[in-house]
């Protein structure tokens, strides 16, 4: 019989706490690998952002308009390449629980912008032409059942057309993928022309402008140029790089990191004290076999490593366990939600972290039973007989 042989049998010989003490164990790796998902989301535009993207926004918020005529003038700076104004539709479909993400754009510079977006050639040049046309990403699209050649009614919580209405006719010409898995493919384009012709209020203005610059090492140069460009203006301007864009939006929602990160602290600092304190009754429950052991000629380094074996064996099967358990909840919620929050998904550094944590976790329960079994003396612990 090998140590392995031994570890394993000591560690069942009480079937019933060695199952609740791995369901604890796994409920604390469910926990971490759900909201390492989770925040693996909230992370996906800084991630995924491109480096030559640079944003420009109202200095006091994104949500405060710029002037139409800023486009042109950015255009004209130094460095850059291509821009794309936004504005921020605000949109829900059929019902208001039916919320969309969506944006009224120029269509030929935001596709300029996001080359990352793949659109058949057929479809590109009709979303383009047509003035009614929406280009929708393919999460967005599976989820409510588009195809091409859809007439959809888009409402909006936030904007009013002259006549009262709440709702734009938008045509679906073209479904966008992205092949690399780095782009969202879960909100919706259509045409800002169509969009701001009939609003009843707040014309001629865009929330944010997307560019490009001619290379990344000029991010600097032409953040500084834009800005001063519209200093002491009506609408002075902040313009920063995507992946800090996209940060700053995710920081409206609060830290979500310190809210994830103490979630999972408390759980396993939980899960730690109760294992932990089992662990050690369960070795002095068998303090006078450890003493049989050694006058078998089990050295003390043995059976330190083979109890410590038993709390990481522990440590492993039920975190295993727990993960496998997060990845196949990450896998159904990343499906079912690819059109409202892309990006969930149990990533390898996730798993590897846990994998990191699964040995900490058990050389931590397991080092101080370890050692007491180690400093068992055999005519004290054979006395007691």
């Amino acid at each position: 019989m090998n140590d392995l042989t031994l570890v394993r049998k000591n560690l069942f010989r009480k079937k019933l706490r060695a199952v609740l003490l791995m369901v604890s164990i796994l409920i604390a790796f469910l926990i971490f690998g759900v909201l390492g998902a989770v925040q693996n989301a909230f992370s996906f535009g800084v991630n995924t952002a491109a480096q030559e993207r640079l944003v420009t926004v109202n200095r006091v918020n994104f949500t405060v308009p710029l002037p139409y005529a800023y486009w042109g003038r950015i255009q004209q700076v130094d460095g850059v390449r291509d821009v794309a104004p936004a504005s921020w539709f605000g949109g829900y479909y059929q019902q208001p629980q039916n919320f969309i993400q969506a944006f009224a754009v120029d269509p030929a510079s935001y596709l300029a912008v996001y080359p990352e977006m793949v659109v058949p050639a057929d479809q590109r040049a009709a979303f383009i032409e047509g003035r009614t046309c929406a280009l929708a990403g393919r999460a967005l699209a599976t989820q409510y059942g588009w195809s091409v050649g859809d007439r959809i009614p888009l409402m909006s919580n936030i904007w009013r057309q002259t006549d009262g209405s709440e709702a734009w006719d938008l045509d679906i010409c073209g479904v966008f993928d992205d092949l690399e898995g780095t782009y969202p493919t879960n909100y919706l384009i259509f045409h800002y022309d169509y969009f701001n012709e009939s609003l009843a209020y707040g014309r001629d203005s865009f929330h944010w402008m997307t560019l490009t610059t001619v290379d990344p090492a000029r991010n600097d140069e032409v953040s500084q140029a834009i800005d001063e460009l519209f200093a002491n203006s009506r609408a002075e301007t902040a313009t920063s790089t995507e992946a800090a864009f996209n940060a700053a939006f995710m920081e409206q929602f609060g830290n979500i990191g310190l809210i994830l990160g103490l979630v999972v602290s408390a759980a396993f600092a939980t899960i730690l004290m109760i294992v932990g304190t089992t662990m050690v009754m369960a070795v002095n429950e068998r303090t006078k076999e450890i003493a049989v052991m050694k006058t078998l000629g089990f050295p003390a380094p043995r059976i330190f490593r083979m109890v410590l074996g038993e709390s990481l064996l522990l440590s492993l099967l039920g975190g295993l366990i727990g993960l496998g358990l997060a990845w196949l909840a990450v896998s159904g919620a990343g499906a079912a939600m690819a059109g409202v929050m892309p990006g969930i998904a149990l990533t390898t550094p996730t798993m590897l972290t846990a994998l990191g944590l699964m040995l900490v976790f058990g050389l931590v329960t397991g080092l101080l039973p370890a050692m007491n079994a180690m400093r068992v003396r055999i005519a004290l612990a054979l006395g007691k007989i």
